[in-house]
């Protein structure tokens, strides 16, 4: 059963736009090309099995009391400081998986890290 992926609004679909606007114009830096690399590659795995072992997906409980549904973390990388995270929920159609945060890996036992990360809206 493939999920079909869709952007929280308005922050992670105006980065995504803004990522594919800048390939067309041929305006994409390299830091950025490598971002819209991990992006594609992290939305697939989750399409296919957002339980796949690399992605390391678990629940945020802080998150999930906060939004009112429960929200998934999952790696977009690892193995690096800061590493970036995605936090996504299900829905809001029965086959769909919302991407709705793009952060470095908060620091969750230090100074309430997950109380900062900031959320998009489903679409």
């Amino acid at each position: 059963m493939n999920f079909q992926i869709r952007l929280g609004v308005p922050e992670i679909e105006n980065l995504w736009n803004e990522l594919i606007g800048k390939v067309e114009r041929g305006k994409i830096s390299i830091n950025e090309k490598k971002i819209l690399k991990k992006l594609s590659k992290t939305f697939n795995l989750l399409s296919v099995n957002p339980k796949h072992n690399s992605l390391n997906t678990h629940e945020i409980e802080q998150l999930s009391k906060r939004y009112g549904i429960k929200v998934w973390q999952s790696y977009l990388e690892n193995r690096k400081p800061a590493a970036g995270r995605i936090f996504w929920v299900y829905g809001p159609n029965i086959k769909d998986i919302t991407i709705i945060g793009i952060e470095p890996h908060p620091e969750d036992s230090k100074r309430k890290g997950y109380d900062k990360v900031k959320l998009s809206k489903l679409p």
